[in-house]
C-alpha cells in the first residue's frame, strides 16, 4: 500500500470561487478509479508546537499498488487538475510513504 499525502499552501488572494473550485477537485481526485480511498482536509484546531497548521487543504490518498500509483499520476482527471491549478498554490509539499503493515493480518 502506497500512502500520498500532498499539502497545498494557496495563494490567499484567491478569490473564492476559485478556491471552492479547488476544493472541488480535490474531492474528484479521491474517486479516480487507481485510488482505494481517500481524503481531503484542511488543518484542524489541534494546537501543539510539533503541528504544522499553515497549509490551506490537504489531499491524502491511497493506492493499493506503485502500479495503481503510477496510473493516477497520469490520469487525465488529474493532468488536468494539475494544468489547471498549479498557478494557484504558493507552495506543495507530497510526502508518499508504503506502508511497513500487512492490512489483512492483525499487529502482533
Amino acid at each position: 500500500m502506497l500512502v500520498h499525502s500532498v499539502f497545498f499552501w494557496l495563494d490567499p488572494a484567491l478569490p473564492a470561487p476559485v478556491t471552492a473550485d479547488f476544493r472541488r477537485w480535490l474531492l474528484k481526485l479521491t474517486t479516480l478509479p487507481s485510488v482505494a480511498s481517500g481524503h481531503v482536509g484542511v488543518p484542524s484546531s489541534t494546537d501543539r508546537p510539533v503541528i504544522d497548521r499553515s497549509y490551506t487543504f490537504a489531499l491524502t490518498v491511497l493506492f493499493a499498488s506503485m502500479a495503481d500509483h503510477d496510473r493516477y499520476q497520469v490520469d487525465p482527471d488529474h493532468r488536468v487538475f494539475v494544468d489547471t491549478h498549479k498557478g494557484h498554490w504558493t507552495k506543495i509539499v507530497i510526502y508518499d510513504a508504503e506502508s511497513l503493515a500487512d492490512p489483512a493480518r492483525p499487529a502482533g
